[in-house]
């Protein structure tokens, strides 16, 4: 198979859909790689590193899309390259379909099979596998971003997130219990906030309770509950999901009236629309913005901020998933591993993820295993 990736162009995006690493396995098992020039260099990787191991590295973007019957990526496509689409490509990345309509409508238009890492169910990897990686950092980076936003010359509140002796401890709040929450929790704990984490589940509060103990609050996920600690708190991550669907908005616009002034709200769900109802994406370049004196911190591409660790986890999941495809084709792939079928989103004109199609009015959901 003829696989491309092609350089990001979202707004301070640094990762790559493939390592020098990953083209050596695919080059390996027979296949031709295609690499636009430039595209791992804000990870880390050159193109004399890709050349090495048995890449074609091609001048423009264009040409890598137009060649490619397999093209790997990181974040979904943008406007610019819809027209770039062509019918039978499978594309292989994030795409976050929920929260973008026009993209949708562009794939489905160009009869594109869209291969959507997060919605890639697999429960013998614990889940979501190829969502996991980006989760475990954007948690962690939560903690750090609002714990940097805190700071009084960006808007925050002037306070430390770990005190010192004789100083109260700032107040992290997260909504959610999930892979991005645990992880945030694991940082909010270790620079020694006071943490409290929430979810629907009573099972998942259970588990969370039993790794961190007395050093958290658990409390269960509801309005009364959200409102009433979120009040006190310095600093509020959002980490929600619903596989594929658009993230429910738990954080109402009326409690930021009833919060500190100066406190963060961390929304790491911008990516399927936000799970505030003040959410607006933001970027990397200019990443806050304040409303009702809250800092709002909302960029969409988080782990873009530490390329180079995000590549090599982000790679080290889709790799073998990838492989399956190009070397079976999407079909035969899907024969031989189910798993696969959860990842397609978009195929032949048709919209084969439910929860994206219940995301849209008028949009019909066609069950893939019907299809292929």
């Amino acid at each position: 198979m003829k696989v491309g990736c092609v350089k990001e162009i979202k707004n301070n995006e640094f990762r790559v859909g493939m390592t020098p690493d990953n083209v050596k396995s695919y080059v390996a098992a027979g296949h031709e790689v295609y690499i636009e020039k430039g595209a791992g260099t804000g990870s880390g990787f050159q193109d004399a590193e890709y050349e090495a191991v048995g890449a074609k590295m091609i001048d423009t973007a264009k040409e890598v899309w137009d060649t490619s019957e397999m093209l790997i990526k990181v974040k979904e496509p943008l406007p610019a390259e819809y027209p770039l689409f062509h019918e039978g490509l499978i594309l292989y990345t994030y795409l976050h379909l929920a929260a973008d309509k026009p993209q949708t409508d562009a794939l489905l238009n160009a009869k594109v099979k869209g291969v959507a890492y997060e919605t890639l169910y697999d429960p013998k990897q614990g889940g979501l596998p190829l969502l996991a990686p980006m989760s475990q950092i954007a948690g962690r980076l939560s903690v750090q971003e609002g714990a940097k936003y805190l700071e009084k010359t960006y808007g925050g509140e002037g306070v430390l997130l770990s005190g010192v002796p004789g100083t109260p401890k700032a107040k992290v709040v997260i909504l959610g219990g999930g892979n991005v929450g645990t992880n945030a929790c694991k940082i909010a704990v270790g620079m020694g906030a006071d943490v409290t984490i929430m979810d629907i589940s009573l099972p998942r509060l259970a588990y969370l309770d039993d790794i961190f103990g007395a050093r958290i609050q658990t409390l269960v996920s509801n309005d009364a509950n959200i409102e009433n600690a979120v009040k006190d708190a310095d600093v509020v991550i959002g980490s929600v999901l619903i596989p594929g669907k658009a993230a429910p908005k738990i954080f109402k616009k009326k409690y930021l009236k009833e919060m500190k002034p100066g406190a963060v709200f961390v929304d790491v769900a911008v990516d399927q629309g936000g799970c505030g109802e003040t959410t607006k994406v933001t970027y990397h370049d200019d990443p806050v913005y304040i409303e009702d004196g809250i800092v709002h911190y909302c960029v969409g591409n988080m782990p873009g901020a530490v390329p180079r660790t995000s590549t090599i986890a982000l790679t080290n999941a889709t790799l073998s998933y990838g492989l399956q495809i190009a070397n079976k084709g999407l079909e035969k792939a899907c024969a031989e591993n189910e798993v696969i079928y959860s990842a397609i989103n978009t195929y032949d004109g048709k919209l084969t993820c439910k929860n994206v199609a219940d995301s849209f009015k008028g949009y019909e959901y066609t069950d893939i295993h019907t299809l292929v």
